[in-house]
């Protein structure tokens, strides 16, 4: 694999620091308690931001092929909509 298939480790320490801050910043809104459904949106987009930045860039599938990064994105995508429909289902009844 050649070197600048993985970025260099200032990006990398940079995006690490970011996800950090993410994290954080997800677990202060939980903590806060009832975050409503515009707060859950904040979140499930944070979280899904969070996991197109480990597959792409700490998997270093940014400049794999097509097909690995289709079906790694594609599998986030699923459980994320998964989620969702509970979610939305939960708020029906």
């Amino acid at each position: 694999m050649s070197k600048s298939m993985h970025g260099n480790p200032r990006t990398s320490t940079l995006l690490w620091a970011t996800l950090i801050l993410a994290t954080l910043a997800t677990w202060a809104m939980g903590a806060l308690g009832e975050t409503g459904t515009w707060g859950v949106a904040v979140l499930a987009v944070i979280s899904f931001w969070k996991g197109a930045v480990i597959i792409l860039d700490f998997m270093a599938l940014r400049h794999a092929p097509l097909l690995w990064r289709a079906l790694t994105m594609g599998w986030m995508v699923v459980v994320w909509a998964i989620i969702a429909i509970a979610y939305i289902k939960g708020l029906a009844q």
